[in-house]
């Protein structure tokens, strides 16, 4: 399944997305994506639903994030060889783990705003894992039992803030609008297999990244596994897996985000985003 919230902010409401590309509302089933309805037995229940008997959402609607209640949404950093080496950094011995702050969680389409006194906004394409049930000091063989799915995530970053100033990392991912999410959650039924997914970004229709998760150094499996050992993974928490090459920090020179600068990017099965860059106020 593809599951959606949409809707205005702060009111959307659950759907899924039928074989037509349609929103069907979910309404009359569950209040919301996210909490004990993720967990995996409870989606067996949804799919079962017959889509067609699900009232159409008709029109163009606005897009939220594909998962609701989140209270963890963690990042890995330098998660592609490729991409650690661009920036002049090596392959790091265990992930690199660092929190982005939920409220950066927008919805896939919603403005990407630069933040007062920015003048290093870079993007970052990543595949992310949703947690569908507790996951505690779980094993890489099992790990994939506990998530619900997948989806886009665009792991927004000031580099200024986070390379340049001190402390930690977090406070150059967690700007407001830093963490769009979505369009979809896509069930794990449908992802044959997470590491053999195509990523890829454009500015302003200008190809930035195009990779795929096949040379991501740890895998979902590996780190929903490793994760747990440090913290319990609840319904609704996200992992954003890392980034492939291709960044703005990246470049020579780096180029960086600009007020009406548009960004669009995807993964395979996972559905698109498009974002247009704008100065906060």
């Amino acid at each position: 399944m593809k599951l959606v919230r949409y809707g205005a902010i702060g009111a959307e409401k659950p759907g899924l997305v039928d074989l037509d590309g349609n929103i069907r509302d979910l309404s009359d089933h569950v209040a919301d994506i996210g909490g004990p309805v993720i967990d995996p037995q409870e989606l067996a229940k949804l799919s079962a639903i017959d889509t067609e008997s699900l009232p159409l959402v008709a029109g163009e609607t606005r897009l939220g994030a594909c998962v609701a209640g989140t209270g963890k949404f963690i990042c890995i950093g330098l998660n592609y060889s490729d991409h650690a080496a661009e920036t002049g950094a090596t392959v790091p011995p265990e992930p690199i783990i660092f929190m982005k702050a939920t409220s950066a969680i927008v919805g896939p389409n919603d403005d990407l705003v630069i933040p007062l006194g920015s003048k290093k906004t870079d993007w970052e394409v990543e595949l992310g894992i949703v947690i569908g049930r507790k996951a505690k000091y779980v094993s890489e063989t099992e790990a994939l039992d506990y998530v619900a799915g997948y989806c886009t995530i665009h792991d927004v970053s000031e580099r200024g803030f986070q390379t340049e100033r001190f402390g930690q990392w977090t406070k150059g991912k967690s700007c407001d609008t830093f963490g769009p999410t979505g369009p979809w959650l896509v069930t794990k039924d449908e992802v044959a297999d997470p590491q053999n997914l195509r990523l890829w970004l454009t500015v302003n229709g200008e190809t930035m990244q195009d990779g795929s998760t096949s040379t991501m150094v740890y895998g979902a499996a590996y780190l929903v596994s490793y994760l747990s050992q440090f913290m319990s993974l609840m319904p609704g928490d996200i992992i954003s897996t890392g980034t492939p090459p291709g960044v703005g920090m990246g470049m020579k020179p780096p180029r960086y985000l600009n007020p009406g600068d548009v960004v669009e990017l995807g993964i395979d099965g996972l559905g698109s985003q498009r974002q247009t860059a704008r100065a906060d106020i």
